[in-house]
Order: structure tokens, then C-alpha cells, then sequence
């Protein structure tokens, strides 16, 4: 699928769920316009997304495009969280089987809910590479279906729903802020943004402490980066090596923001206490994105992706 197709692929997303996501809505900051002088800043609400966050997009979408006959069999995913609750989600609507493999130390509150949707979790290993192996592994051996978080471009014409929405939702943008992990937001919404504004400058937004793609981008291929701890925990980890995701990122990416643990915190506290919402550290690693690039937005329409809202109580207790 090139970039043509998968600007269509996008397009017959967006009619294929329009009975099943929600259209999030889009708030203008004032507070964070004047930070950076900039003309206009809206914050893209996919925080209040089923299931918390963006990925029920994708992995809808996905789902949709099998045949009848094999998600009856059932689907399969690796995840610790946010990818799961949207496969489980998914499953549900369509009610049909999943299961979702997981880390031994994954949170049981995250657990809790993917099972709450009605799919079946299993426990493999401490990592979550070793938890992705055996989950496609399991689906060799059965014959079912492994559903990628990212490394599938049905899921990516899923995520670029979003940028669809934002082309009603707003006049025109100069500048668009999203997280990075595995690429696959980033390179369905900037898919359709090289479309609707081609002008817009795309900005990927990692943590420091794990920003495999961004990293990679900068080296001209695929690094194996060992990734420390951080608040943005949906963006973190590894890249499959020969993801689809890596040229597109070298297609959509105009410029990498690295941010500090410290800035990802100081953002989430700003989007609670003014804008009374709740978001997850990813989320937060876009809003610091926008605040570190400072200066250069001014006079700049903006957009910032508010990927997901799934923080763990304890860790936003501590934040704030």
C-alpha cells in the first residue's frame, strides 16, 4: 500500500467507523496559545475516546476488514494496556473472541479492564518482546489473527481518522504536535495532513528517556535502544525491525522533539489544572513538545494529539 492508497485507506476508515468511534471534540487552550504566542491552539481530544484512548480506532478498523470467518476464530494481541482495552473493545462490539497476552508485572487495574471487555488476558514473560513472541507464537499454532499496535497499515488508516475529524473540525493548521512510539498515530494522521495541509509542519514528540523511532529517524534505519522508565509508558519500547511505520515516519516527521520526564510532568499538571481533563503521560509528551518548541509557533494555528487519558491512579497521585 503506498502513500496514495493509504491516503484512501484512511478516507473508507473514516465512513467504515463513523458508526462506532467517537468524534471527539477539539478545545481551544488560550493558556497555552499565550506560552508560545501563537495564534491558535486546539487540543484533539482523543482522551475521551472509547476505551481512553486513540488506538480503538485502529484496532477497529482492522478488525472490520477480516473476513467473518476468521474473526470468528478469534484475534490476538501483546499489550500492557491501552492497545489491549481497544482490541478487547473491538471483539466485543463485533462479538467475537480475543485474547490478549501480557508481562507477568503488567498493572492489574490495565488487566482488569481489558477483561472487563470481555477478552480472555494470559501471562507470558517479564518483557514485552518475550510477550509478543509467544502471542504470535500462539497465533502460528491456532491459526488466528495477531493484531499489531502498530506494524499494520489497516491500523494505520484507522489512527488517521483523526486527522479527518480535525479537517472539519477546524479551519487550517500550521503546526501539529503528536507522540511517538511505534509510529503508527504519527504516520496515519500526518498521512492525511500531506493531503488536507500540506504546509502544516508535523512535529514527533518522544521522551527522552525512550524515543526509539525518533532515534532511529535520526540514524536512517532501525536502532535496537534499550528504553529507561517514563511517565509516557503507551509510548514506550522497542520498534519491530521492518515496521511499515519507519518510512512513513520518514515520509509525515518534520521535526523530532525529545522532552524530559521533568517537562512531561510539568505538561500533565497544566492540562489537569486548566483544562480539567485527564490525560495519560503520552498525552502530556505532545502538550511538552508544543511548550519546548517555544518561539517558533508564534502566529502559528496549532493542533496538539491528546492520544489517551488510561494514567495509573498512583502515578497521577504522585504528579500532582
Amino acid at each position: 500500500m503506498g502513500q496514495m492508497e493509504l491516503t484512501d485507506g484512511v478516507l473508507q476508515a473514516s465512513e467504515r467507523l463513523r458508526p462506532h468511534v467517537r468524534e471527539t471534540p477539539v478545545e481551544a487552550s488560550t493558556v497555552l496559545a499565550r506560552r508560545c504566542g501563537a495564534a491558535s491552539v486546539h487540543l484533539k481530544c482523543e482522551n475521551l475516546q472509547h476505551t481512553g484512548s486513540f488506538k480503538f480506532r485502529g484496532a477497529l478498523n482492522r478488525l472490520l476488514l477480516m473476513s467473518p470467518e476468521a474473526r470468528a476464530r478469534g484475534v490476538v494481541a501483546a499489550s500492557t494496556g491501552n492497545h489491549g482495552m481497544a482490541v478487547a473493545r473491538a471483539a466485543q462490539i463485533l462479538d467475537h473472541p480475543a485474547l490478549v497476552f501480557h508481562p507477568t508485572d503488567a498493572q492489574e487495574t490495565k488487566l482488569a479492564g481489558i477483561r472487563q471487555l470481555g477478552a480472555e488476558t494470559r501471562a507470558h514473560g517479564h518483557d514485552c518482546v518475550v510477550c509478543e513472541l509467544a502471542a504470535r507464537d500462539y497465533v502460528t499454532e491456532k491459526e488466528l489473527e495477531y493484531i499489531s499496535p502498530y506494524n499494520d497499515l489497516r491500523v494505520v488508516a484507522g489512527q488517521g481518522t483523526i486527522a479527518v475529524e480535525l479537517e472539519r473540525q477546524l479551519e487550517g493548521v500550521d503546526a501539529v504536535f503528536v507522540s511517538v512510539g511505534g509510529g503508527g498515530l504519527i504516520s496515519g494522521i500526518g498521512t492525511w495532513l500531506r493531503r488536507w495541509q500540506p504546509q502544516a509542519r508535523i512535529y514527533g514528540c518522544s521522551p527522552v528517556n525512550s524515543a526509539v523511532m525518533l532515534e532511529s529517524l535520526a540514524a536512517g534505519k532501525l536502532l535496537d535502544l534499550e528504553s529507561l522508565p517514563t511517565l509516557s509508558d503507551g509510548t514506550a519500547g522497542g520498534v519491530e525491525a521492518g515496521s511499515v511505520t519507519f518510512e512513513l515516519c520518514q515520509d509525515v516527521i518534520d521535526e523530532s522533539v525529545f522532552v524530559s520526564e521533568e517537562q512531561i510532568a510539568d505538561a500533565l499538571r497544566l492540562v489537569v489544572s486548566e483544562h480539567h481533563m485527564l490525560i495519560e503521560g503520552a498525552a502530556a509528551t505532545a502538550v511538552a513538545g508544543y511548550l519546548k518548541a517555544g518561539s517558533a509557533l508564534a502566529g502559528k494555528r496549532v493542533a496538539i494529539l491528546l492520544c489517551g487519558a488510561n494514567i495509573a491512579s498512583p502515578t497521577l497521585k504522585a504528579l500532582l
